[in-house]
């Protein structure tokens, strides 16, 4: 599914990384603006993201399609 995608929602993100470490083909933290952004949204299995999505300690990182 094409829409199926991860997206930051970046005003809640703490840039804590964890994202990253966990899934840094998807995931990049932006130390610079202050958040993760989704750098290649197909970059890995969709249980690899969800296991980064699922360990965000803010739960700032969703699906596109669930938030419809």
């Amino acid at each position: 599914m094409a829409d199926h995608v991860p997206f930051v929602v970046e005003d809640e993100c703490i840039a804590c990384g964890t994202c990253e470490e966990l899934c840094p083909e998807v995931f990049k933290v932006n130390e610079t603006l202050g958040f993760a952004q989704v750098m290649n949204p197909t970059g890995a299995p969709e249980e690899k993201i969800q296991e980064a999505i699922d360990a965000c300690p803010v739960t700032c990182i969703h699906w596109a399609d669930e938030m419809e």
